[in-house]
């Protein structure tokens, strides 16, 4: 039974590893049901999550991700007052903070479609169709993940980056939207293992700070509307 309705929460401002251990503890409520459901035969239907949250200042690193891409030492993270976690997402490094909405869609797939790459091209589009309505014209650049600026020629600059992880069809992760975060930040990485492109935000391209709270709505409208979701 497809269960397309979904809880949206918003954790506010919250470390890191918080965020984590309570990504992970939602995750895996997701995949004992379906396993539960595998065992006896049943079919109880599976919860869903959309999570928006801000964290203070922090570097993370997919598993596929150089360790030297991050460009900092220890004292070094400690003057920007960062944090720095290698977790399991797939992508490589990236950066989180303040002013960036970060999006956790804890779904189970099987009550949508069980197609990642459809997935992460549906939550692109969800982004790029934000933009869209702030006048800002946003799309892919081919053989990257996340959403661009500019991608077909030399100013390319990236303004969401995304990294997921994806079990039994449980999604966990996801993307990262910079609104009005601090650039000055990305300074310190090399995004997401590419070295050669600008990093971008809201704020930068239209001059002037947003209302992020207004964006988080759009934004979830759009991916509730794409996903075919409930919201609850």
């Amino acid at each position: 039974m497809k269960n397309k309705k979904v809880e949206f929460q918003d954790w506010g401002l919250l470390d890191y590893q918080q965020a984590w251990d309570r990504q992970e503890s939602v995750f895996s409520e997701i995949v004992n049901q379906k396993t539960e459901n595998r065992t006896q035969g049943t079919e109880a239907p599976t919860r869903n999550y959309l999570v928006f949250v801000e964290h203070p200042h922090v570097y993370t690193l997919g598993k596929s991700g150089k360790p030297e891409n991050l460009l900092l030492d220890e004292q070094g993270l400690k003057n920007k007052q960062a944090s720095y976690y290698k977790i399991n997402r797939g992508g490589d490094i990236t950066y989180h903070g303040p002013g960036q909405i970060v999006g956790y869609p804890i779904l189970d797939l099987d009550n949508f479609f069980t197609d990642i790459h459809l997935y992460l091209r549906t939550l692109e589009e969800a982004i790029i169709l934000t933009l869209a309505a702030y006048g800002i014209e946003a799309g892919r650049y081919p053989g990257y993940t996340g959403v661009w600026l500019d991608a077909d020629n030399e100013k390319a600059r990236k303004i969401c980056a995304m990294g997921v992880r994806c079990s039994r069809w449980v999604t966990m992760h996801g993307f990262a939207f910079n609104v009005n975060a601090d650039l000055n930040y990305f300074k310190n990485i090399v995004p997401c293992g590419i070295d050669d492109k600008d990093v971008t935000s809201m704020e930068r391209e239209l001059g002037h700070a947003v209302d992020i709270e207004e964006v988080k709505l759009a934004l979830k409208q759009k991916i509730a509307e794409l996903f075919g979701m409930e919201l609850i």
